[in-house]
């Protein structure tokens, strides 16, 4: 297929179409990839729309009505087994690294799409002209279906959906903690993928306390499951005074997220799920990018300080002896944050009742 002719597409596709979509790695390029996936769906619901992605992630898709099938990336040789012999009409790859590529190639789909100036971009028969880092990532992923047909209408919000079995089982721990249905509650996330990206423990207990006493809401943390450092400090400074859900799956933190009444945290993951969940949400930067990755289409507030270095990779202080970017962010600022959207938003359904309505 010839460049030329990309605009024509997603509109040439027979009814009923499979069209497959790989995202392989983190928490949240899934989540910011389902934009994309609710516009195409809502344009052609007769494309059955495959989106390959690696086991952990899948919950994130788990109920979405615009995902036909959520395929699990296990071994190489053994994901091209499997996708080979579906015979899909076109491939977009939306992850765009060497693995993906090398994947792509090997499905031996007619039309495989990526953005230009990608690794092993020879594999690619339709690029799509890179639109760079100067925008959102759901505008940045969208635009290869834009490129490829998909009309540009209006963006849709970021979406995951709780599941009753893990609503639940949040219904139940959160009654253990003392916090009654319908109770309001917080969602703390301190963690975040790189020691730049992450506010001090000492600050979200501070922060904790005042929820508490200036706003009558109940702090939960959680953390995943490799944060260990991070959950010795959390209960060293709190001895024990505030709820830690340390060990919570992936389904069970999108339904505890969707019943909270704000959620605050570092720039990651969990913070676009809660995006995604349509709650309020305070998210904190440091040495990444808030115009590429700040909430999308909920009601927000960012608080990041400016410094020239801004943004940088992340896993080291570029510009100075320690990363003054997230350290020089001052409680005071993520109070204000606070204040002024819980001013402006309203107590979420509790878990219980987000059970009873699915």
């Amino acid at each position: 297929m010839k460049r030329r002719d990309a605009p024509s597409l997603l509109k040439d596709l027979p009814a009923g179409a499979e069209v497959l979509i790989i995202r392989l790695r983190s928490l949240g390029d899934v989540v910011l990839l389902t934009p994309a996936l609710s516009a195409l769906h809502a344009w052609r619901p007769d494309l059955r729309l495959s989106v390959l992605v690696q086991s952990f992630c899948a919950p994130i898709l788990e109920g979405n009505p615009a995902v036909a099938e959520i395929l699990l990336m296990g071994g190489f040789l053994s994901a091209v087994s499997n996708l080979r012999r579906r015979h899909f009409p076109v491939v977009y790859n939306q992850h765009a690294g060497p693995t993906s590529a090398l994947l792509t190639a090997a499905i031996g789909a007619p039309h495989r799409v990526c953005w230009t100036r990608r690794q092993f971009s020879f594999v690619y028969n339709v690029l799509v002209t890179d639109p760079g880092d100067k925008i959102h990532t759901v505008e940045h992923r969208i635009e290869q279906f834009y490129a490829t047909g998909l009309p540009r209408t209006p963006i849709p919000p970021a979406r995951v959906y709780p599941q009753p079995d893990a609503c639940s089982a949040i219904a139940k721990n959160l009654s253990e903690i003392g916090i009654s249905s319908g109770a309001p509650y917080a969602v703390i996330h301190p963690g975040g993928k790189y020691f730049t990206k992450r506010w001090s423990p000492e600050n979200f207990i501070d922060l904790a306390q005042w929820l508490r006493k200036t706003h009558s809401i109940e702090p939960v943390f959680s953390t995943g499951s490799t944060e260990t450092e991070i959950v010795s400090e959390l209960r060293r400074l709190s001895g024990g005074e505030f709820a830690l859900m340390d060990s919570l799956d992936l389904r069970q933190l999108i339904a505890l997220v969707a019943g909270a009444r704000i959620f605050i945290g570092n720039d990651s993951g969990p913070t676009h799920i809660a995006t995604a969940t349509g709650r309020p949400v305070v998210a904190i930067f440091g040495s990444s990018s808030s115009v590429h990755w700040r909430p999308w289409q909920t009601a927000y507030r960012v608080v990041q300080n400016d410094f020239p270095c801004n943004p940088c990779p992340g896993d080291r202080c570029y510009a100075f002896a320690e990363p003054r970017c997230i350290l020089s962010i001052t409680l005071a600022q993520v109070q204000a944050a606070c204040e002024s959207l819980l001013a402006e938003t309203t107590q979420a359904p509790s878990v219980q009742t987000i059970q009873q309505q699915l």
